[in-house]
């Protein structure tokens, strides 16, 4: 599977495109809840947890003991980190 053809793909624009319509975190919450499983909710927020330890340069053993996170959800969640879009960062920055 090649992710930017993927990402390329109308439906995945359409929602992305969708997202970015939403106005605050009220909208955000009801759009996600509807949109996603409990457990795919929690594990985009442990990633946000992970990422934001990664950028700390947290060991690994210590964010898996602050987050419940596997080392594999770390290590994963720091590669993309480090090798990814870009995200990540964009977001982490918004959070200062």
């Amino acid at each position: 599977m090649n992710i930017e053809s993927e990402f390329n793909k109308k439906e995945v624009k359409e929602l992305f495109e969708v997202i970015a319509q939403l106005k605050d975190v009220q909208e955000c919450k009801k759009f996600f809840r509807d949109l996603c499983t409990f457990g795919e909710l929690q594990a985009m927020s442990e990633r946000l947890q992970v990422v934001k330890q990664v950028r700390k340069n947290v060991p690994y053993r210590r964010i898996a003991e602050n987050t419940g996170s596997s080392t594999a959800t770390i290590t994963r969640v720091a590669h993309w980190f480090h090798h990814g879009m870009g995200g990540y960062k964009l977001v982490l920055d918004r959070l200062k």
